[in-house]
């Protein structure tokens, strides 16, 4: 396809403006493996339960009867949103097969979000249901045979990026071998690089497994995999906070499942899971090591019912969930009080009178708190908590 020889050409671009030094210096496994993940290419995911359905916009349209009379009619547009995850220049694709069904739509790639517009022509919300199923079908009608494509390229990817590179770089050689054999002499004085580019990845790196001590002989979590989950955490619930459709009449369950859908997609090496068994209970979530289950995270969620409740749901993670070997975990909280100032100064208030507080750490947002506590078995086994809330008030 030509989306396909666009792209490779745009890699390969790449690979010559490095120079002639830089390809014959660098480590060759390093760069390609740089270039793969640069480039690699993620397929659409249209996220349906994120659906938003903005306020219609009233207008009037000039229409014909069945005895050819004109007439004004009201009609009603509505903009429909959804998120997606996949890279966003895919749908200015057209895959093979493709589907000869089309439907205009706009891409919004910094906020990942893709949207269509439809109308109708009476408050009917039968006539509203069907006519948004049509358009939806018919807007990503190519989705699927889309991916299919993409799964064909990119399961040989890094292997042409590999034969592009030891392309140039046989090519280099083959001249400097020349350039020996007539007694050309080549600058020497040009700086040399011997390592590849780093490369800020969305995918955190693998968990480690520290030696010496045999408690530590099991994967724990990094403190920059662990920022970066919180994170994640963070600022899906401060997204979330302003899409209502997200979370209104959504249990905890409903709700866990809109982060635990971003958390196990986005880290290699590890498995994301909800109501899993630990210890005693169900955790909420748990990040684990995907070679030998060992945990590297865990999170509770709960509703805010006051200040009591917030200390039990404290108490019910650590006595339940918590091992001696688990030191990275959360409490996300979800608000529906309306006055939520309020419930952030209870949670700073209140937090250090748990009987397992040890100290406060700062705080990573405005409604994000960094404390350390122990572990009610062991006085000195330290654990990072974040207590994280979000404002989930509409009804």
């Amino acid at each position: 396809m030509e989306f396909q020889q666009n792209y490779y050409q745009t890699i390969k671009q790449e690979i010559l403006s490095s120079g002639k030094e830089y390809i014959l210096k660098v480590d060759e496994n390093e760069y390609i493996e740089y270039l793969t993940e640069k480039y690699k290419i993620e397929p659409i995911n249209i996220i349906y339960d994120s659906e938003t359905v903005s306020e219609p916009v009233v207008d009037k349209e000039h229409r014909r009867d069945m005895f050819g009379r004109d007439y004004m009619s009201d009609i009603y547009i509505f903009a429909v949103s959804y998120q997606f995850t996949g890279h966003s220049g895919l749908f200015r694709v057209q895959p093979n097969p493709y589907i000869w069904s089309s439907y205009e739509i706009d891409v919004n790639s910094r906020s990942n979000i893709v949207s269509f517009r439809f109308k109708i022509y009476n408050q009917d919300p039968n006539e509203f249901r069907q006519t948004k199923s049509q358009c939806y079908s018919n807007a990503f009608a190519n989705i699927y045979n889309l991916n299919e494509n993409v799964k064909g390229f990119i399961s040989s990817f890094e292997q042409t990026i590999r034969s592009m590179f030891l392309q140039e770089k046989n090519k280099y050689k083959s001249e400097n071998n020349f350039f020996a054999a007539i007694n050309v002499k080549t600058n020497t004085n040009t700086q040399s690089i011997f390592t590849a580019p780093t490369l800020k990845k969305k995918i955190i790196s693998h968990p480690e497994v520290k030696k010496g001590k045999e408690f530590s002989s099991v994967p724990t979590m990094s403190q920059e995999m662990y920022n970066d989950v919180l994170k994640v955490i963070y600022d899906s619930g401060k997204s979330m906070e302003k899409k209502p459709a997200l979370y209104i009449g959504k249990d905890e369950e409903g709700i866990r499942d809109q982060f635990l859908f971003i958390l196990e997609t986005r880290y290699e090496g590890t498995t994301a899971t909800g109501e899993t068994f630990n210890r005693s209970g169900k955790a909420d979530i748990i990040l684990k090591f995907a070679e030998d289950g060992s945990n590297l995270f865990i999170a509770e969620c709960k509703f805010w019912h006051g200040q009591g409740e917030y200390l039990k749901a404290i108490s019910q993670l650590f006595d339940r969930y918590l091992t001696w070997r688990d030191s990275k975990v959360a409490v996300i909280l979800f608000v529906e009080n309306s006055y939520f100032s309020l419930v952030l100064e209870a949670i700073k208030t209140e937090t250090p009178n748990h009987p397992y507080f040890v100290s406060a750490k700062g705080e990573r947002g405005e409604s994000s708190f960094t404390y350390i506590f122990h572990l009610p078995q062991d006085n000195e086994k330290k654990v990072q908590v974040e207590i994280m809330a979000f404002h989930f008030d509409k009804k």
